[in-house]
């Protein structure tokens, strides 16, 4: 194959190395191709061009065709690939998946610039608004949070700052955590824009986001809005990256590379000279104490420029209550939907009940792949899985005791929903969940009914917490508060909190009658109660007490190391083998081996080590070659989380 181009490729396997083959042609760096790697023909990226074959290599294999015929990225991009690579412990391939659109084709689907009503520009802004678009405006830091309480308007200071980047010729991204919050902003960004826009967000298919990633790539998109993957769009002359709600988990990808969205924007705003502005009603800790220590610029937005106020809020005990819906919130949907009003329920719980138990022993029903509960979902008459999938038929009679008391315990939003129903039978009741939202337009379609006043009680999980605008909402139920405080996760309080003020922060909005009910098992939660009293710097305050004592984020950097096995004795002997390596080999503190709080998933074993570091780039190298040099385990995943968000 003398005089034959010699191509690097990366794959998208978990295989830190990258193959050399050659080519008929110079194809260049950034294009896909088919080749054979281990007898299967798969895609891989050209990363590299060899004038002359490696070292000791004598024979190599020929590419089987080529995919695309422009790349799909540069080298700045490679650059940015490499580090992400680096930073997160995964291969160039499994970087460039995660960063490039995997379409074979190009969509010609066209796109809509007309915008929806609610979603006008507003001409006028209030002094608070413009008080805070000057400041941004004049500031000379790089990187600047805008604080604001809901219903503040930081959305419409946040585009007046990015028209303004556009109009002198710059370019713009605008990161959003959840699909159900492009619909909120869509028609506002589309009317501004027009067709300067581009959107790159899981809800289009793989051609549809290859024909938006090659419309960035020439030059005519000015501002891409998205989820997460967004961070990665190839803007020429990138002077702006936004990220919306930067507290939400949503910006951290559970699957590698484990990246973090916001720390993926502050690297690419110091490589191109670009500014960082970020914003939310509740920060997360780590920003919170950046602004504290003096290290991130903050301005804060205080009004309701709209003429709404902050809701009038209770806590419930629902210990002295008989079912999720006490009696204090039925009186008062009854009272709301009696003056033609809204109430949207929240609830962080999908399918109709989340326990199906005997009533003679107490044995559950665990998932045949996974240690938890299945969940029954009534509309379907299955108990699933939400880890795997797996779903079945509920059973009769308990595989322990063999009784025939089999009962449903507690309640998803199915079962909600039936409740709400039953209860309001004359009125028009709609939910919200994952496994609404499965057909296709669902969730906009939706959320505009709810928006436009067609719907009387919307009940929903997290995708109703943030960006809902409904002018005729007046009270939020807020139906089990401590769902999430009740996991064995550091961030439990920070993430319960958070998700209290948001959803609260969709009533009074409009009008200063907002009311919010928090129905909880666990009234004395500081959590809960100062999320009620809307007492944010007294609860970031107070954990960032606790965090300090305990020695976690944002007082240490947090490596996760996470062994997965359908063996667990190998699972088992793996982790002690690693940790014993680790702790001869550094001074951080190493907790564990232990088994993970969700011990299996779909038929896996799971246990991991935790490292607490104060000294990041020593702890990140001395890991990162730990693991190089660590022997392959048979049947053994090893998996590593880099400032993990999530220790389930």
């Amino acid at each position: 194959m003398r005089g034959m181009p010699y191509l690097e490729l990366a794959f998208n396997l978990p295989v830190k190395q990258n193959y050399t083959y050659v080519s008929p042609v110079v194809i260049p760096i950034g294009c896909r191709v088919m080749a054979e790697l281990r007898f299967r023909k798969l895609p891989a990226w050209v990363v590299g061009q060899l004038d002359s074959p490696p070292d000791n290599v004598s024979e190599f294999k020929a590419i089987e065709s080529r995919i695309d015929e422009e790349p799909l990225f540069d080298l700045d991009f490679l650059e940015l690939a490499n580090w992400l690579s680096e930073l997160t412990m995964c291969s160039l391939g499994e970087a460039l998946a995660a960063m490039l659109p995997s379409g074979r084709s190009e969509s010609h689907k066209s796109h809509d610039a007309s915008c929806d009503n609610n979603n006008e520009t507003i001409d006028v802004l209030s002094t608070d608004q413009r008080d805070a678009l000057r400041s941004i405006e004049t500031a000379d830091d790089d990187w600047i949070y805008l604080y604001g309480i809901s219903g503040s308007g930081k959305t419409e200071v946040f585009l007046r700052i990015a028209q303004a980047v556009i109009e002198r010729g710059g370019s713009v991204i605008y990161l959003v955590p959840e699909i159900a919050l492009i619909h909120h902003l869509v028609g506002s960004l589309k009317s501004r824009f027009q067709e300067l826009i581009a959107e790159l967000h899981s809800a289009l298919s793989p051609s549809e986001r290859l024909s938006e990633w090659r419309r960035i790539q020439s030059g005519s998109v000015r501002f891409v809005f998205g989820t997460r993957s967004a961070v990665f769009a190839p803007m020429e002359r990138l002077e702006l990256i936004i990220i919306d709600e930067e507290h939400d988990s949503s910006y951290k990808s559970n699957a590698a590379p484990r990246y973090h969205a916001r720390q993926v924007a502050m690297r690419r705003c110091k490589q191109v000279g670009a500014r960082l502005l970020m914003g939310s009603a509740t920060p997360s800790l780590e920003v919170w104490q950046l602004v504290k220590s003096g290290s991130l610029k903050s301005i804060k937005l205080a009004d309701k420029p709209a003429g709404g106020a902050s809701p009038v809020s209770s806590i419930v005990d629902l210990r002295k209550e008989r079912t999720i819906f006490s009696g204090q919130l039925i009186d008062a949907i009854s009272r709301v939907l009696g003056g033609g009003r809204q109430v949207l329920l929240f609830l962080n719980r999908r399918g109709f009940s989340y326990q199906f138990s005997c009533q003679s022993c107490g044995e559950g029903v665990l998932c045949r792949n996974c240690s938890v509960p299945l969940i029954f979902h009534k509309s379907t008459d299955t108990m699933n899985c939400h880890y795997c999938g797996f779903g079945t038929k509920p059973i009769q009679i308990c595989p322990n005791c063999g009784s025939l008391e089999m009962k449903f315990t507690g309640f998803g939003t199915e079962r909600a929903e039936e409740e709400i129903r039953r209860l309001f039978p004359e009125k028009r009741v709609a939910r919200l969940d994952t496994d609404v939202v499965r057909k296709r337009n669902e969730l906009e379609k939706i959320l505009r009914h709810f928006e436009e006043g067609d719907i009387d009680v919307l009940l929903g999980t997290q995708m109703i917490a943030k960006g809902l605008n409904a002018p005729g909402l007046k009270l939020v139920g807020v139906l089990f508060a401590d769902s999430s405080l009740n996991l064995p996760d550091f961030r439990a309080a920070e993430r319960t909190f958070a998700l209290i003020v948001q959803v609260s922060g969709r009533t009074g909005r409009f009008l200063p009658d907002g009311e919010v009910i928090v129905q909880t098992l666990r009234p004395e939660a500081a959590a809960i109660q100062m999320a009620v009293e809307g007492r944010l710097k007294d609860f970031y305050e107070y954990e960032l007490g606790i965090r300090k004592t305990l020695h976690f984020p944002p007082f240490c950097r947090i490596f996760r190391i996470l062994f997965e096995g359908k063996n667990e004795s190998r699972v088992c002997k793996a982790s002690e083998k690693f940790a014993s390596t680790l702790s001869g080999t550094m001074d951080e503190e190493l907790l564990g081996p232990a088994e993970c709080a969700v011990a299996r998933i779909s038929g896996r074993y799971r246990r991991h080590l935790l490292l607490r570091s104060d000294s990041f780039d020593i702890t990140h190298a001395t890991l990162a070659s730990a693991l190089s040099s660590f022997p392959r385990q048979n049947g053994v995943r090893i998996k590593v989380d880099v400032d993990p968000t999530n220790l389930l």
